[in-house]
């Protein structure tokens, strides 16, 4: 049995959680083709670096270049928006999203040391003319001011715009579920950048058109929940990814970086304090309740995954290259 899904069934269920996009597409000549974007993912609408959220992070495969893991595996802290985008462009968005921050934060860099700027990123090159690297700065900045807490669009926008999943138009998808136990309820959401897999790997069709040479791709999963959990707990939760992620068909290939960061916006962090203490409430492990979070957590992945093939459209790239639509 499913759990139930949120109101708009995307990870802005979550309250407070706000999601902003930048989409690039223009046909600049016969070979090349821009089609990229920036996604930005902001736990709330305070100050991220004064007001950190619990995270933990899996990192299923590793071929990745995702920024900003380490120190969230050492201090289990997020203190800046969650930023997606292409494979070459990681320098691009963490130059602007450090702009932001810089400018929405005097301290940073003087009296409170520097920031753990999070980007993460996929391959979009079978469509996009990556070596362009038409992301710059601005766009990261514009994706964040561009955040809101409504629904998020899905399918060929903001990082996903040059994205394949399954050898078909992928990009961004999202999804939600709601959790309860006694009288606790809480909202556990989700949103992918998928960008994996081959056509013989999909379970919902039979390979019928001629299966594109896609490379392995990669895919970014982030979590976000209200519920109140420790950081050993959020990389408990990111884990389970690899479920939902395996119900679409995919075996993990060998070249694919499969990421997935998870946070909490049950407590904020103060950056400043003078407190020797630092409390916090978390849920058992062993209350049953946990289990009903990793089965959401299969569930909003799978279906994060299905909506970005769903939302998307039939895709012309670089070099005349086209990524179909997914006949689901």
């Amino acid at each position: 049995m499913t759990l139930p899904k949120g109101i708009k069934n995307c990870i802005t269920d979550v309250p407070d959680v706000h999601v902003g996009h930048v989409t690039l597409y223009k046909h600049v000549n016969e070979k090349d083709t821009i089609c990229t974007g920036v996604t930005a993912i902001l736990p709330h609408s305070e100050n991220l670096f004064r007001k950190k959220v619990v995270a933990g992070n899996a990192v299923i495969n590793g071929f990745g270049k995702t920024t900003g893991l380490m120190q969230i595996d050492e201090l289990g802290v997020l203190e800046s928006p969650i930023m997606l985008t292409n494979t070459l462009s990681v320098g691009a968005v963490m130059q602007g999203t450090l702009a932001y921050m810089l400018n929405e934060t005097a301290e940073i860099g003087d009296t409170a040391g520097t920031i753990n700027l999070v980007v993460g990123e996929c391959n979009d090159g079978y469509l996009n003319s990556i070596r362009l690297q038409a992301v710059k700065p601005e766009h990261a900045i514009t994706a964040i001011q561009n955040a809101a807490t409504e629904s998020s669009l899905e399918g060929a926008v903001g990082a996903g715009t040059g994205m394949q999943c399954l050898g078909y138009k992928g990009g961004v998808g999202t999804s939600s579920r709601l959790i309860s136990a006694e009288n606790k309820k809480y909202t556990l959401g989700a949103l992918v950048v998928s960008n994996f897999g081959t056509r013989e790997q999909a379970l919902f069709t039979a390979n019928t058109i001629e299966n594109p040479d896609t490379p392995d791709g990669s895919i970014m999963m982030v979590l976000a929940t209200d519920a109140p959990f420790s950081d050993r707990q959020l990389k408990r939760l990111a884990k389970r990814c690899a479920v939902g992620l395996g119900r679409t068909g995919s075996t993990i290939d060998n070249g694919s970086g499969d990421i997935a960061i998870a946070f909490s916006t049950a407590a904020k962090i103060n950056h400043h304090s003078n407190q020797v203490i630092e409390s916090m409430t978390m849920i058992r492990d062993d209350h049953p309740i946990m289990n009903q979070f990793f089965q959401a957590v299969a569930e909003v992945i799978e279906e994060a995954i299905y909506r970005s093939l769903q939302q998307a459209e039939t895709t012309v790239g670089r070099g005349g290259r086209k990524l179909e639509k997914a006949p689901i």
